[in-house]
């Protein structure tokens, strides 16, 4: 529990007073990069005091100069501050629109263009959120989807989501199959409990989505990278 503290810690003493400088620096200018960016340093000094090391592979494979699709597998809450801070430029996300809810934290997301999403499915609602992220890709800004849509109970993939696999062929956007693993380990799915360990993050080569015919064999080059990229057991 002692990594438990000391992340929590280190979020308190740093996330509060840079959001309320930030968040009023966003809403005066209309630029979210320092508050983004300040955000993810944030991350990076939890983790390293919480004793939380990140492995990465493939960086280089990240096209320059293009907006993309990073789409990853889920095993923890843990995934996207342990991901969000090594894809480079800035990422936007879907995220459940009760987090928008919650005071300081919902608003620094919003000015950070974070996509909110309802979890009804509603025809409407989906429409709505895939008008913004095709807006955001527009604007240069990456948008990160965990295919999955929810965390894995076992370490194993779930079946994926539709819906980001039409953004991605409406959009032409080059998408990036991300694994993941290490962090179901470090923090368990309903477990508050945070433990020190390595994450291992693997970028794959970009999947274009113009080369494929249907949403089903774009959904299945980007399973297979991803499988590709995680220890034996996890795999499909």
């Amino acid at each position: 529990m002692i990594a438990t503290f000391v992340l929590v810690i280190i979020y308190v003493i740093l996330a509060i007073p840079a959001a309320l400088t930030l968040i009023p620096w966003a809403m005066i200018t209309g630029r979210a990069d320092p508050l983004y960016n300040v955000a993810q340093l944030i991350n990076r000094a939890a983790f390293a005091a919480a004793g939380i090391r990140v492995q990465v592979t493939g960086r280089e494979r990240i096209p320059a100069g293009r907006a993309c699709i990073f789409m990853s597998n889920h095993l923890s809450n843990l995934d996207a501050p342990s991901l969000f801070p090594r894809i480079p430029g800035r990422t936007s996300a879907f995220l459940k629109r009760s987090l928008m809810l919650i005071p300081v934290l919902g608003y620094g997301l919003k000015l950070a263009e974070f996509i909110p999403v309802d979890r009804e499915g509603r025809v409407e609602s989906a429409q709505e959120s895939a008008a913004i992220a095709r807006r955001i890709l527009g604007q240069g800004i990456h948008i990160t989807i965990f295919v999955e849509g929810t965390r894995s109970p076992d370490g194993r993939m779930l079946p994926f989501k539709k819906g980001p696999f039409y953004l991605a062929m409406e959009s032409g956007a080059p998408c990036i199959p991300v694994s993941i693993d290490g962090t179901e380990r470090i923090m368990p799915k309903g477990s508050i409990a945070i433990h020190p360990g390595t994450v291992h993050i693997t970028f794959h080569p970009p999947v274009d989505p113009r080369k494929y015919a249907t949403r089903e064999e774009l959904m299945e080059a980007v399973r297979k990278a991803i499988d590709s990229g995680l220890p034996e057991w996890m795999r499909s």
